[in-house]
């Protein structure tokens, strides 16, 4: 647990698996904790400044719920806010770094996020990237875990988009050796340099990881179903074109009944019902999406009380 301490969190290949343990572990005595009622306020004294520069709904009140929890003080910063009247990336971080303990920023390009990372001297927490999103995905394998009892061995499908949560959704399930397979189409694969990142791991750990064109066959005995909009912000001048194009990827009943018997579907939210899933499975006793946008809030308490120490 140690290893985290002050570090970034940008892609989620800051983990090991012994980190992931640890972390699993640690969320899941918090959420415990969470339901008696004594107070535990382990960041007393502590700030966050949680900056976001995407509309939000979980994302932001997850965090500041978290943060307020743990018994720090959230500074809730929009895009006018944190980089107004043409002040530079460095001159911004050098500044509120004097101020706060950590800073979590949700946000469009990657890139950006490197930059605050290097410019700061505190520990910076990816809250959303169009490249990664590894609190969504911690949240996503505690949700596994609970539901399914082990995270070694699982069999998981994404479909869809090879986007930000299919990226860490790779590095994530060769963390925890479980076995990942992308169905998406042609020219919408995720990241190379994600792919090459999660396959490295997995050697280590024994995942199987796939990136495969027919749904049927990514779906057959899975025992976890995943699912994202195939329309991301920034994206919906291709609205259209992404319904068309993705649409053999719809996760409807038909599709579900191929998975494991017992088998749970997930979705990080917002849904589009009729486009990415139907409401006969995001709707079914299946579906466990509630219950993992719950666990933004446990993984990111965990989360924060690692890097922050």
């Amino acid at each position: 647990m140690q290893q985290l301490i002050g570090s970034d969190i940008l892609t989620l290949a800051e983990f090991t698996p012994q980190t992931l343990a640890a972390f699993l572990e640690r969320a899941s005595a918090q959420k415990r904790a969470a339901k008696t009622a004594a107070a535990f306020r382990p960041l007393a004294g502590r700030s966050v400044a949680i900056i976001m520069l995407k509309p939000s709904l979980r994302t932001r009140v997850s965090f500041e719920i978290a943060v307020t929890k743990l018994g720090a003080t959230p500074v809730i910063l929009g895009e006018g806010s944190a980089f107004s009247r043409g002040e530079s990336v460095r001159d911004t971080m050098k500044v509120l770094e004097r101020y706060v303990d950590c800073i979590v920023l949700r946000t469009f390009a990657q890139s950006q996020l490197e930059e605050v990372a290097a410019c700061a001297s505190i520990p910076v927490i990816n809250a959303l990237s169009d490249g990664y999103h590894p609190c969504q995905v911690l949240a996503d394998l505690l949700t596994i875990q609970e539901k399914k009892g082990k995270l070694a061995g699982v069999r998981a499908a994404y479909l869809g988009d090879g986007n930000n949560m299919a990226n860490t959704l790779l590095i994530g399930a060769a963390l925890a050796g479980m076995n990942l397979t992308v169905g998406c189409p042609e020219g919408s694969d995720p990241l190379p340099e994600a792919v090459e990142v999660a396959r490295a791991i997995a050697r280590a750990t024994g995942a199987r990881l796939e990136i495969v064109r027919d749904p049927h066959s990514a779906v057959a005995g899975a025992d976890v179903v995943i699912t994202d909009t195939w329309t991301s912000m920034g994206e919906e001048a291709e609205h259209d074109m992404r319904v068309q194009r993705f649409a053999p990827f719809r996760v409807d009943a038909a599709l579900m009944s191929g998975a494991a018997p017992g088998a749970i579907f997930m979705h990080c939210l917002p849904a589009h019902r009729g486009e990415e899933v139907t409401d006969e499975v995001i709707d079914s006793p299946a579906s466990v999406v509630y219950d993992e946008a719950e666990n933004r809030l446990h993984a990111q308490k965990a989360l924060l009380t690692m890097v922050l120490g």
